[in-house]
């Protein structure tokens, strides 16, 4: 039996995420190590007003991720996997000691930046409630042109999709998703179209910066959400970080093979529950937690329990 840390991605973040952290030493330092790297106190990207700001967002969700994470393992709880949506991939990374943190914030940094700066307006992503993989392909591809790009962009469980695009398209593809049975159409708080042929030229240019970067093979199991897969070795992990920009989000099915790997435990970071919520599916026999809803000393005891099992 194993443990698995989820890291959330975009569309989770909240103000006052990092003020809300354990009062614990290896929090505080991950926020100042972070600090020191940038050149500014991050915590002034935790309020509202700054996390209109994609690159905000994404440094609070790896700096809060991080910090958990280094929380309990400094109290003796480390993972046996790791897995992250988008850019909680990176904090992944950094607990399975794959990508060193400093360089993390670096890139994570460049990484809105670039995504920024491609699509500063116009477009986004909405979650598709309701509806299969198979009964949304055929509505994207009436809606998808180059005037009104949309595609699919997260299957994140059997009937929860998520679609990037322009907003125009968005909301043609939300009418005929109404009208084909979906449950519900939400547009989610994410200023980009993550995770589709949109982000192919930034994914390339952080590729260039992940040349110059040291990238470990991971000291705990690394599973890609983009492949659904463990990756063993740093180039790949690597590659995968750069690109998942760009790629669509198989969580389903990463999920699922975390399952098959032995995870009966999945601990999910801060500051959400979306994750914890998408994977009791697939963890009807085992459980799901999030740091965020649940006392650290619960925490510890689940990972305890979880670790007698063994």
């Amino acid at each position: 039996m194993s443990v698995l840390f989820t890291f959330p991605g975009q569309g989770s973040q909240r103000s006052g995420m990092l003020r809300a952290l354990p009062d614990h030493v290896a929090a505080t330092r991950a926020i100042e190590e972070a600090s020191d790297t940038l050149g500014y106190d991050v915590r002034a990207l935790d309020t509202a007003d700054a996390l209109r700001s994609t690159t905000a967002v994404q440094l609070c969700l790896l700096i809060a991720g991080v910090a958990q994470a280094r929380v309990l393992g400094a109290r003796g709880h480390e993972p046996d996997l790791v897995t992250g949506l988008s850019i909680g991939a990176y904090p992944a990374a950094v607990s399975a000691g794959a990508l060193h943190y400093a360089d993390a914030v670096r890139l994570v940094a460049l990484r809105g930046q670039l995504m920024e700066r491609a699509y500063p307006g116009g477009y986004g992503m909405t979650a598709i409630v309701g509806m299969t993989q198979r009964a949304l392909e055929p509505l994207i591809a009436r809606v998808n042109s180059a005037a009104m790009p949309v595609f699919l962009a997260n299957i994140n469980a059997q009937t929860q999709m998520v679609v990037a695009g322009s907003h125009a398209a968005m909301h043609e593809l939300a009418t005929l998703a109404g009208e084909h049975g979906a449950q519900r159409c939400e547009r989610l708080d994410v200023a980009v179209p993550s995770h589709c042929a949109l982000l192919d030229e930034p994914a390339a240019e952080l590729a260039d910066a992940f040349a110059r970067v040291a990238v470990q093979a991971p000291r705990v199991v690394y599973l890609s959400s983009s492949v659904a897969r463990p990756l063993f070795d740093g180039p790949r992990v690597a590659a995968d970080l750069a690109g998942n920009m760009a790629r669509p989000v198989r969580w389903h099915d990463t999920i699922r093979l975390a399952w098959e790997r032995g995870a009966r435990l999945a601990v999910e970071m801060p500051p959400a529950n979306v994750l914890t919520r998408l994977s009791c599916a697939i963890f009807g026999e085992g459980i799901a937690v999030s740091c965020s809803e649940t006392a650290l000393h619960d925490v510890e005891a689940l990972i305890e329990r979880e670790r007698a099992r063994e």
